[in-house]
């Protein structure tokens, strides 16, 4: 069973993979260097800002764990599985860009985890306010998704897996963040408790 998921896996890469052209080779090449999402970065930042204040200080806090479990869990991962990158399998025909073939194993993506997790955690600490935050966030999470398959470094398998462990990770990250939001919303709204004689 898991040779005949393995082999469809290949083959769908080969496919996705095929697709390609010199202007696309660049743009998907440059969409995974992560200074040129700065400004999109800042965008997130600022909807945070204008909608929990002070209390943005949390939601930061708890996004920088949830990138740093996302990153370590895929990297964990990686180390126990030992599947080889589509760009490091001998007698595979992958298209490359700029030679580029990322580090020996693939399974799963820390790209599409960290993408994910990140789409997942703001949709749910900004959708109630910004519900059209939803569609941007998804296809941007998707989109560097992609490019990982285009530049040859994941099969979709791995893609598929991190994908699924960012949106897992992205929404126990919310649920504990805006848990801790909600109880300090409550404390301020209650206000100290005072004792009558």
């Amino acid at each position: 069973m898991i040779g005949f998921l393995n082999h469809i896996d290949h083959q769908i890469f080969l496919f996705l993979n095929g697709m390609h052209n010199p202007f696309f080779d660049q743009v998907m090449y440059t969409a995974t260097k992560g200074i040129l999402w700065l400004p999109v970065y800042l965008v997130f930042l600022y909807l945070v800002i204008r909608k929990y204040r002070w209390q943005s200080l949390w939601i930061l806090l708890f996004a920088a764990l949830m990138i740093t479990a996302s990153d370590q869990l895929a990297n964990l991962v990686k180390d126990l599985t030992h599947r080889y990158r589509p760009s490091q399998e001998t007698g595979l025909e992958v298209h490359l860009v700029n030679a580029y073939k990322g580090g020996t194993w693939g399974f799963y993506s820390a790209h599409a985890s960290n993408t994910f997790s990140v789409a997942v955690f703001l949709i749910l600490v900004l959708g109630d306010t910004y519900r059209w935050f939803f569609i941007p966030a998804l296809l941007w999470a998707l989109f560097m998704s992609y490019t990982r398959i285009y530049l040859g470094v994941h099969f979709p398998g791995d893609t598929l897996a991190g994908m699924a462990a960012g949106t897992l990770i992205g929404i126990v990250f919310a649920t504990l963040s805006l848990l801790v939001i909600r109880k300090i919303q409550h404390k301020d709204s209650t206000g100290p408790h005072t004792r009558t004689p």
